[in-house]
């Protein structure tokens, strides 16, 4: 890569890491009591990573891919706690989406690099540990939605665009587009087969892919940019999301049931923004990390923090869990076969740094 190129990836990355910040939540109104639950140190990543994803495979193993300026991935062993570089991806890219398929591939897609906004896609063979481009999307993407359907083909969406990747042919086909503009990698995937997306304003839509068509579902009750999606047991499903502003922290959470199409809404877990979070076996939902506003002349500054919390869809509450070990925002978080949660990368900043430091350590919950 050419140092121009290596210069506009660097910004493309501040880029990135700056957009953490305009995403996330924020306060509850109550304090949450202490539940059980606890983060140790695993083995730490080759390479620091910022705007990666993390995919389990169907072996147990985890693939990490991107969020660098080669493109490299490589693959996390549970059983042993140690990472190993596996083939690069034929374009390097961050704020992409990989989602694992039928087959046990892994279909990475869109994300940006120093060359700007991808359409291309690819492959990732867990078999040969190599990498093959497949058919592009038909609009560029970065920070968008990846969902794999019930029948084995794949929906990308953001904005008031959709299109569908057949993995037997691999090509990408327009369907139905959303009324109102949708955003953020997060979309879920409903018992029913249908998807909720959440829009940018206080709207959500529903694909459904027996018609290709989208409905207006319900209100969220405030605007959400990224949120985090958590299908609960009952069929239900978490959503938080939020932003900063300023010298404060603004966020929601809410409770979306399919049954009436309605969104119940609940307090966010904490005053910070950029966290991530992931179902349990549980049936709780866990999220850590993220970044608090501290106040400041003429300028506030940013700092990561350890805290995590547990949202208890019996109670309607969250609960403390135990702290990271490192505290991190923008992570990636990925529930292993064990029903432990892998936690990778993302950026740390203290309360007089001047930045964010990208991060290779990792840890594991258990619950």
């Amino acid at each position: 890569m050419s140092r121009l190129a290596v210069h506009r990836f660097r910004a493309m990355i501040k880029f990135a890491l700056a957009g953490l910040l305009a995403t996330g939540f924020a306060v509850g109104t109550t304090t949450p009591t202490l539940a059980s639950g606890s983060f140790t140190k695993t083995g730490s990543m080759n390479v620091a990573r910022i705007s990666h994803t993390a995919t389990l495979l169907s072996n147990g193993e985890v693939l990490v891919a991107g969020g660098d300026n080669s493109g490299s991935a490589e693959l996390y062993n549970p059983s042993t706690g140690s990472w190993t570089l596996t083939g690069s991806m034929t374009n390097a890219r961050a704020g992409h989406q990989a989602v694992l398929l039928t087959s046990g591939e892994v279909l990475v897609a869109g994300g940006q690099n120093a060359s700007g906004t991808l359409a291309s896609a690819e492959l990732y063979d867990p078999t040969t540990g190599t990498w093959t481009e497949t058919g592009s999307m038909i609009t560029p993407r970065y920070n968008f939605s990846l969902t794999r359907l019930t029948d084995g083909e794949v929906l990308a969406a953001q904005g008031t665009k959709a299109e569908l990747y057949n993995p037997a042919t691999g090509m990408w086909t327009a369907t139905g587009n959303p009324a109102i503009s949708v955003s953020g990698p997060n979309a879920a995937l409903l018992l029913d087969g249908q998807v909720l997306a959440i829009g940018t304003s206080t709207q959500a839509e529903l694909y459904n892919p027996s018609s290709g068509t989208w409905t207006a579902t319900g209100s969220t009750g405030g605007a959400m940019v990224n949120p985090i999606t958590a299908l609960l047991p009952s069929g239900d499903v978490l959503v938080t999301g939020g932003f900063i502003s300023g010298n404060r922290a603004e966020s929601t959470a809410a409770v979306y049931d399919p049954s009436t199409a309605q969104f119940t809404f609940e307090n966010g877990p904490c005053q910070c923004a950029g966290f991530k979070g992931v179902a349990l076996q549980t049936g709780e939902a866990l999220v850590a990390g993220g970044t608090i506003v501290i106040p400041g002349s003429p300028y506030p500054s940013y700092q990561t923090i350890k805290s995590a919390e547990l949202w208890n869809p019996s109670t309607q509450a969250w609960t403390n869990t135990g702290n990271l070990n490192s505290s991190r925002s923008g992570e990636t978080i990925t529930l292993l076969e064990n029903g432990e949660a892998l936690v990778a990368g993302g950026s740390q900043s203290s309360k007089n740094s001047t930045g964010f430091v990208i991060l290779a350590t990792a840890e594991v919950y258990k619950p």
